[in-house]
């Protein structure tokens, strides 16, 4: 019978013997749950053998037995009296517990008549020290209010008597003093003291105000007055006194020191222009020395009455040149502009060393510049940022974080656009000389050290820029930083297209494209024309420049946000220009694969044009592959040699004639028939022999030997295999037609039937016979997956280069007949 396993249920034996192991392990085969009677017997005797001492078995096990209920009787009598035993012990506890609460609560009630009795002892002690700091506090407040009453008659007696160095010290004690007794202003004679200590505060602020007015009037054509021991101790009482009449002295001061700046230059003096700007900051330094000579001890120092007056001529002086550069907009130069902003700056920088900045409301610091490698990029101290026309320039001061900065000079970020608009003519300019001396001088020749490098003109054109925007980022950081990078841009792409693109090597084929003289060339390849070794060179001289270009681009955009605000950050994007740069490349590495490409066209026609049914026998290499092979070995090394600083570009070089070449091998290859066996043998072996050759490409005739990248490899291994198994198929007997079609499907998995066309009359089949291997080849087509789109083919996805190819040469000759 079947034997079904369950859980055993919950208080079943089963379960309790399981419970019990747990508690008691046991090895005993007789304790285990899943205890089988058959298997324990047969276990005790596995042979009939064993049978003869089965009663000394018995016995043991009755033995055991009786052992068990001995145990398990004086277990169970053991349990008898549990309960009683149980109930009596409880008892005793009960009454261990009433005892502890008496215990306990007797406890308590002696603590309470303890602490009680402690309060007693303590009343007269707590009486008596609330006594004590009471009196001690009255005392206080008497000596406080004998203080301030006397303090307040002194301070109206000093007040009028004007003796401001007493009622300095004073004066602040006396309201040292009134802070005790807020608390206690409800009383009406404190409230009179305080009515009074507020009406001398207030006629001492009066006074002083007035003592200045006299010491240096507001009008008048000169200061009466001058500094005295009295303003000196006014200024001390103007401390403690409310902060209004602190600033309403130093605002008279200041207005009436520089009241004689205002006059000098105004707007219709000759001297308020931009070209004599110098005199305002020589005025003011003169002005400075005045001061500190004559008032410097009369102001406490931190007043900082010094910078205070250099920071209101600076509000001034920002005031009026940007009234006076309105009015007289129409006059203003570059050079004008840039000579005002130097000194200006240099002004600045001079304020950043004397003064902390510390009465400024809004300084605006700005982060020092992060340090970078890379020579465009940096600003090394002491440079002239000016340019070979420019000889006065403005220079950064010294201080990165110098809070002055712009404190006058953001009054010209207005009218920068005239600088904008010189530096979009001079760099007009400095494009049209690279392209004057590069007629001049001619494309760098081969052989020489300018073959394959840099054009020159690059790293000036970018110098150029690095003096631009270091010199523009010292007069703004805003909106002319954003019209400077436009210029960048618009000379950017000039250069690309003038200088780069405009000096490539004219092809017959423009990137690829179909042209019509391209079309009525009815000679294939024969005169077609070839880059000579200096025009190769000129190439890649362009090319290294245009990834100079790319590169240094992308470092020029992120110096750019560096030095813009950060909210104009997102408005500098030169990735246009670095597109520019690219399509530079990829052209020049087009035209480089498209003049190999069309020297090796004469040999691939005549290989497609030889009786390749009449051949015998099989040599060595055919003539048009030693002709192949021949272009390869002039064209390669030097390009290779004139990229050397540019490896990956001669990669992408290799890699795009060997996806250009190999398909169109293979489309001359079916050019091919009829071929007779020992004609595709030797076929066979001249492709093997290119095969070998464009492995060998990237380090061919190189005194070095390199690895070709896998990626490269790959690529020709794949193609040439494609060739080597059609000439293998080719090479197979048609007979019998099945096993000829599994073999072409097994070889080229490809499911095209124009192919297999091609195959055939490369076989030289005639129509009858292809009729009947076309209908064979569709029958015998594996079937496509479910869900594929398409008929019935091996390849669903786009079509192979030599059917693109083959589609391209129909259209060719169909605009030729139609032309």
């Amino acid at each position: 019978p079947a034997v079904i396993s369950h859980d055993p249920p919950v208080g079943s034996p089963t379960c309790c013997v399981c419970s019990v192991v747990k508690v008691f392990p046991s090895q005993d085969p007789l304790d285990r749950a899943d205890f089988n009677a058959v298997e324990y017997i047969n276990t005790l005797f596995p042979t009939e053998q064993s049978l003869a001492n089965i009663d000394d078995v018995v016995n043991k096990i009755r033995l055991k037995i009786r052992r068990l209920d001995d145990n398990i009787r004086t277990v169970v009598r053991g349990q008898t009296n549990v309960g009683q035993d149980g109930r009596q012990a409880l008892e005793e506890a009960q009454k261990a517990i009433q005892q502890l609460f008496g215990k306990i609560k007797d406890i308590k009630d002696k603590a309470e008549k303890s602490e009680q009795m402690v309060k007693e002892i303590t009343r007269d002690i707590k009486q008596l020290d609330h006594a004590k700091r009471h009196l001690t506090t009255s005392i206080t407040t008497l000596n406080h209010l004998h203080m301030l009453a006397g303090g307040v008659d002194s301070l109206e007696a000093m007040t009028r008597k004007r003796q401001y160095g007493e009622v300095a010290n004073l004066l602040q004690g006396v309201v040292n003093v009134l802070e005790h007794f807020h608390k206690y202003m409800g009383i009406p004679q404190i409230r009179q003291l305080s009515e009074r200590v507020k009406a001398a505060q207030s006629e001492l602020g009066t006074q002083i105000l007035a003592d200045f007015e006299e010491a240096f009037p507001s009008q008048g054509s000169k200061r009466t007055g001058g500094p005295s021991n009295v303003l000196r101790d006014a200024c001390l009482v103007a401390n403690v006194l409310d902060p209004r009449i602190k600033q309403e002295i130093i605002k008279k001061f200041i207005r009436q020191h520089l009241s004689e700046y205002l006059v000098l230059f105004q707007e219709n003096q000759d001297v308020a222009w931009l070209d004599k700007i110098d005199r305002r900051y020589a005025w003011i330094k003169r002005q400075l020395v005045d001061y500190e000579e004559k008032y410097g001890r009369m102001f406490p120092e931190e007043w900082c009455m010094t910078e205070r007056i250099a920071v209101e001529f600076c509000h001034i002086t920002k005031v009026e040149l940007a009234k006076v550069m309105r009015t007289r907009a129409k006059e203003i130069e570059v050079k004008l502009l840039l000579f005002a902003i130097q000194r200006t700056t240099n002004f600045e920088g001079l304020l950043a060393k004397r003064f902390t900045g510390c009465t400024l409301t809004d300084q605006k610091r700005k982060e020092s510049p992060l340090h970078s490698t890379n020579p465009f990029l940096e600003d090394e101290p002491g440079e002239d940022v000016g340019t070979e026309k420019d000889e006065n320039l403005p220079r950064k001061p010294k201080a990165p974080d110098n809070p002055f900065h712009g404190i006058v000079s953001k009054c010209f970020e207005p009218h920068l656009y005239v600088y904008i608009e010189s530096q979009d003519k001079n760099l007009g300019e400095l494009i049209d000389r690279f392209v004057a001396d590069f007629r001049a001088q001619g494309p760098p020749k081969a052989g020489t050290e300018e073959g394959g490098a840099v054009l020159p003109s690059c790293a000036d054109l970018f110098v150029y820029y690095k003096k631009c925007m270091v010199q523009c980022s010292q007069l703004s950081t805003g909106e002319p930083m954003i019209a400077l990078t436009t210029i960048f841009q618009k000379f950017l792409r000039e250069y690309a297209w003038k200088i780069l693109s405009g000096n490539l090597p004219k092809s017959s084929s423009n990137s690829g494209g179909l042209t019509i003289s391209s079309l009525l060339k009815e000679k294939e390849g024969s005169d077609a024309a070839k880059f000579t070794v200096d025009e190769l060179c000129l190439i890649c001289s362009i090319l290294s420049t245009a990834e100079y270009c790319l590169a240094t681009t992308q470092q020029l955009e992120e110096k750019l946000k560096e030095k813009v605000d950060k909210v104009l950050m997102e408005r500098i994007n030169l990735t246009g220009e670095m597109d520019t740069f690219s399509t530079v490349i990829s052209n020049s590495i087009q035209l480089l694969v498209q003049d190999l490409d069309a020297a090796c066209d004469p040999a691939l026609s005549a290989m497609s044009k030889m009786p390749w049914q009449s051949v015998e026998h099989v040599g060595d290499q055919s003539p048009y592959v030693t002709s192949i092979i021949m272009h390869i070995k002039q064209n390669v090394p030097i390009i290779r040699d004139n990229l050397a600083s540019t490896r990956k570009y001669f990669t992408q070089f290799c890699i795009k004639f060997t996806n250009s070449f190999i398909p169109k091998f293979i489309n001359h290859l079916f050019r091919c028939k009829p071929i007779s066996m020992v004609g595709a043998e030797q076929l066979l072996l001249d492709t093997h022999s290119l095969k070998t050759v464009l492995l060998d490409l990237p380090s061919i005739g190189s005194q070095v030997l390199r690895k070709a990248p896998a990626s490269y490899t790959k690529i020709v291994v794949k193609g040439m295999t494609r060739a080597e198994m059609i000439l293998k198929v080719v090479m197979a007997p048609h007979e019998p037609p099945v096993v000829f079609v599994d073999n072409y499907i097994k070889l080229l998995a490809d499911g095209n039937p124009e192919t297999f066309q091609k195959i055939l009359d490369m076989k030289g089949l005639k129509r009858s016979e292809q009729s009947s291997m076309l209908e064979l080849f569709r029958q015998r087509l594996p079937t496509p997956p479910s869900g594929a789109d398409g008929g019935p083919s091996l390849s669903f996805s786009a079509p192979t280069p030599e059917q693109e190819s083959s589609r391209i040469r129909k259209l060719e000759k169909l605009i030729k007949k139609r032309l």
